[in-house]
C-alpha cells in the first residue's frame, strides 16, 4: 500500500467533531470555535442550496450555527453523524426561513385585496333594507285580516300559537291554520325559495 502525497503542507486531520459537541455541550467556547471552523463551509452550502440568496443564506448560517451551541447538549450520537445532526439542523433553518417568507407574501398579497374591498355601504343597505321592508308590508296587506293579525302576533310580537289563540279567541286549530296559510302566501308573494 502505498502512501498519500502530498503537495505544500500537509492537510491538518478531520477534529472529532462529536467529542468537540460534547464539550460544547458543557460550555466550551474553544470547542465551539473548532465546530465552527469544521462546519460553517458546509452549513452554508446547505443553506445557500436552499435559499439561493447569499445574505440570507449567511444570516441563516449565522442562526444555526449560534443554535448549535445552545442546542449541543439535544445531539445524540446514536442518532447519527454530529456533521449530519448540525447540516439536519441547517437544513430546518433555511426551510423554515422559505416557510415563513412564503407566509409573509402570502399575508401581503391578502392584505393588498383587503385594501381594494369597497367600504361598506352604509346608504346602500338602508335603502335594500328599507325595500325589503315596503316588500313585507305589501305582501302582509295581501292577507286576510285574520292571517294578517295572526302572523303579526306571532312573528313581530313573539308570542306563542297558543297565546294568539287566547288573544284572538279563536280555536288553537284555526290560528295554526291561519299561519300556515299566511305564511304560505307571504312566501308565495315575496317569491322566497325553499
Amino acid at each position: 500500500m502505498r502512501e498519500a502525497v502530498y503537495i505544500g503542507t500537509k492537510p491538518a486531520p478531520e477534529p472529532d467533531l462529536q467529542r468537540l459537541l460534547h464539550e460544547v455541550a458543557l460550555g466550551d467556547q474553544e470547542a465551539f470555535a473548532a465546530v465552527y471552523d469544521a462546519v460553517v463551509r458546509s452549513v452554508l452550502g446547505v443553506v445557500r442550496a436552499v435559499l439561493r440568496d447569499q445574505a440570507q443564506s449567511e444570516e441563516v448560517a449565522q442562526e444555526v450555527l449560534v443554535e448549535v451551541w445552545r442546542t449541543a447538549p439535544r445531539y445524540r450520537p446514536e442518532r447519527g453523524t454530529a456533521l449530519n445532526w448540525i447540516l439536519t439542523l441547517a437544513h430546518r433553518r433555511a426551510v423554515d426561513r422559505v416557510r415563513s417568507a412564503e407566509a409573509a407574501a402570502a399575508r401581503d398579497h391578502r392584505a393588498a385585496l383587503l385594501d381594494r374591498t369597497p367600504e361598506y355601504d352604509q346608504v346602500t343597505e338602508q335603502v335594500e333594507t328599507r325595500l325589503e321592508q315596503e316588500q313585507v308590508r305589501r305582501c302582509l296587506r295581501t292577507l286576510t285580516d285574520l292571517q294578517r293579525q295572526s302572523v303579526t302576533l306571532a312573528y313581530y310580537r313573539g308570542l306563542t300559537y297558543r297565546q294568539v289563540a287566547e288573544a284572538l279567541a279563536l280555536p288553537l286549530g284555526t290560528v295554526k291554520t291561519r299561519l300556515r296559510d299566511g305564511l304560505i302566501r307571504l312566501r308565495d308573494c315575496l317569491a322566497v325559495t325553499a
